[in-house]
């Protein structure tokens, strides 16, 4: 499992045939120290076993996130951030996802206290995305983690897709600092980065102590979180060459008991 816990490989790599952890490893690791980072073959391997082929819609995957909408409900007036949201739902003894009635996203602020507190509508996924084969392949991945790590529960799910734009200085894909989601699960996949560096994933026990770090920087790394036994924060993106287009984008799976 020493694959979990290393800087990832590039993403060029992900046809190579290495030693992959299997699902059972990757919530072994969970259940243990909490979280666990995936290299991109690892995530290649997880995903294409539940979903054959499902690379063949990366790309259209990928540019999906040059679709997002500003989020207007930043507590620091900031513009960097981009967005749309998802809610899905697995019913009790089921380990099938479904989609749900797009709400708006709450969080309490006990858990951001940036933008907690109050109602946030964001733009709902594209109908393109939700049934696309990545997104698919994503979400039957999380369902499998979810009945080793938790049994047949019954689960509210928020899927949210993220861009940080730093195209006109540094900007911070955690503004609120570290913190814990307010749910049981958190799955993170990285999308792209574009003329950025910097962005390192900090994890730490819920008494502050660090635990990891670990820069996300080829597509398709990911992390895996117990939410109620650590916490996260990824520090600010800076652009390399000031003049061009900067973002960093990832996709961010919640899951909470109901």
């Amino acid at each position: 499992m020493e694959d979990m816990h290393k800087r990832a490989m590039p993403s060029s790599a992900i046809g190579l045939r290495l030693f992959e952890p299997s699902i059972n490893d990757v919530c072994e690791s969970v259940a243990h120290s909490g979280f666990a980072f995936l290299q991109p073959p690892t995530v290649a391997h997880l995903l294409d076993t539940v979903v054959p082929g499902f690379i063949q819609d990366w790309e259209q995957f990928r540019q999906s996130w040059d679709h997002l909408q500003q989020d207007t409900f930043m507590g620091d007036g900031g513009t960097y951030r981009l967005r749309r949201h998802a809610t899905l739902s697995i019913e009790q003894g089921s380990r099938h996802w479904q989609a749900c009635a797009h709400r708006p996203h709450y969080q309490n602020v006990e858990h951001n206290g940036l933008n907690g507190g109050i109602v946030r509508h964001y733009a709902p996924f594209t109908t393109e995305v939700c049934s696309g084969k990545v997104f698919s392949a994503v979400m039957d991945l999380c369902c499998a983690f979810l009945g080793v790590l938790a049994g047949q529960s019954a689960w509210h799910i928020e899927a949210h897709q993220f861009r940080i734009d730093a195209s006109r200085g540094a900007a911070s894909p955690t503004p609120e600092g570290v913190h814990r989601d307010g749910v049981d699960f958190v799955f993170m996949l990285l999308v792209n980065r574009v003329n950025v560096m910097e962005g390192e994933t900090s994890i730490y026990d819920n008494d502050l102590r660090l635990l990891a770090r670990h820069s996300m920087i080829h597509e398709l790394e990911a992390a895996l979180l117990n939410d109620e036994q650590v916490r996260h924060g990824v520090s600010a993106v800076i652009p390399i060459h000031p003049d061009r287009p900067a973002h960093r984008d990832v996709l961010v799976v919640t899951f909470k008991k109901r």
